[in-house]
């Protein structure tokens, strides 16, 4: 492991999704998902995420739409918070998930609406 972008990539991954998140998913896989989460912290969060090129609100635009691309609703949801945690705001969100339905059909779309309206509900209540 390479500790400092462990350490780079845990700093990033708090910031964006919360503490309280990360301690979870970190406790959730036990033994076995481990290997996981610490190859996340490291490669995602701590090679990707830090790199210069692109802001975090930019990446989590990028996120959104990849998420809701590939219908992964979960990953969605965590995202959506992730975006306003970094400063998007829903007009960003929303337009973000009319450009996924123009290059990647309504369905996906829909189902990705349906989850991000109901996180920025949660948000905002």
């Amino acid at each position: 492991m390479d500790q400092s972008k462990h350490d780079a990539g845990m700093a990033v991954r708090r910031s964006v999704l919360g503490g309280a998140y990360v301690d979870g998913s970190r406790k959730a896989p036990g033994q076995f998902g481990a290997a996981l989460q610490e190859l996340i912290t490291e490669n995602v969060w701590g090679t990707v995420w830090v790199r210069e090129g692109l802001d975090r609100k930019t990446r989590s635009l990028l996120n959104i739409a990849m998420m809701a691309a590939i219908n992964h609703a979960g990953e969605l949801r965590l995202h959506v918070e992730g975006a306003v945690n970094n400063g998007c705001t829903p007009q960003e969100i929303e337009e973000v998930l009319l450009q996924v339905a123009a290059y990647c059909g309504a369905p996906a779309a829909l189902s990705a609406f349906h989850v991000a309206d109901a996180v920025l509900e949660e948000l905002e209540g």
